[in-house]
């Protein structure tokens, strides 16, 4: 079966300033996507009026279809390169994948100028390989963990490092430093059967041309079917669902005027200019 079976076309779309595509959430015409469980489910015929418009929800267009996907949660792994957490001077967890999360508002669209974020003196990139979730899974083999792959995405995990490093210094979330707006750039996603095999693909990000993270897909600490089968012992997976599997080496600040281009063998780029901090 082909890995885009059941995904149904959405409704018209929106450009959003930040030049990722939306689509209202509570639109009566938009298709039901199954979920694990009804108790997410929402009855369009009888949901009350809202006391303010909902938000809108984020999609991406899958490459060969009509189709899109539309962003539910964004898991993000900590520390899956080696030589990663070696330059953020801490080990690799071997026992278990660890994870932080960001909202389905920080998704930003590949090829979007940002502001410089508020907060922040020290703003990072981190390249990654982004898995996108197509089909429920909960408590899932790793075996089968596949299974519930749809495709592959590029993507950047924008960071502010000073807020991140003293949360950690302090045994805090990381949210400050991580969950914010346009902080999680992706491209188009590419069906996993047209990507093929996860392996020595190629993952590398430049910054106004100059190489600074270079590795390969196969350096994963954890590899895709352990990480999706992970996740779903402590969460139902849902179609919508993003997994942004970790940054290689290399990571480093950007500034205002900074181009960064991401690539990985057989996906699109990602890339991200950075434009000067919002005025007070």
């Amino acid at each position: 079966m082909s890995s885009l079976a059941g995904i149904a076309s959405s409704p018209k779309e929106r450009p959003s300033s930040r030049g990722c595509d939306l689509h209202r959430g509570a639109a009566a015409t938009a298709p039901r996507i199954p979920l694990p469980t009804d108790r997410w489910s929402l009855d369009m015929n009888t949901t009350p009026e809202l006391f303010f418009p909902a938000a809108p929800v984020p999609s991406l267009a899958i490459r060969g279809t009509h189709a899109r996907f539309p962003v539910n949660r964004i898991f993000c792994v900590g520390r899956n390169y080696a030589e990663h957490a070696k330059e953020m001077g801490v080990e690799v967890d071997r026992e278990a994948p660890f994870y932080f999360l960001k909202h389905a508002g920080a998704i930003v669209h590949s090829g979007a100028t940002v502001a410089y974020p508020p907060g922040t003196d020290n703003y990072h990139y981190e390249m990654e390989f982004v898995v996108a979730i197509g089909a429920p899974a909960f408590r899932i083999s790793v075996e089968r963990a596949m299974d519930a792959v749809l495709g592959y995405a590029s993507g950047l995990d924008m960071t502010r490092r000073d807020l991140q490093l003293a949360a950690r210094a302090k045994q805090r979330p990381w949210d400050l430093g991580k969950d914010f707006e346009d902080s999680a750039v992706v491209t188009d996603i590419v069906p996993k059967d047209a990507f093929g095999a996860v392996g020595p693909q190629r993952i590398s990000l430049s910054v106004d041309g100059a190489v600074k993270q270079d590795a390969r897909l196969s350096d994963l600490v954890w590899s895709v079917e352990e990480l999706v089968s992970h996740l779903s012992h402590y969460y139902h997976l849902a179609p919508g669902d993003l997994i942004y599997t970790g940054t290689p080496a290399g990571v480093g600040p950007v500034v205002a005027g900074d181009h960064i281009t991401g690539t990985i063998d057989g996906l699109p780029s990602v890339t991200l200019s950075i434009a000067p901090a919002e005025a007070a």
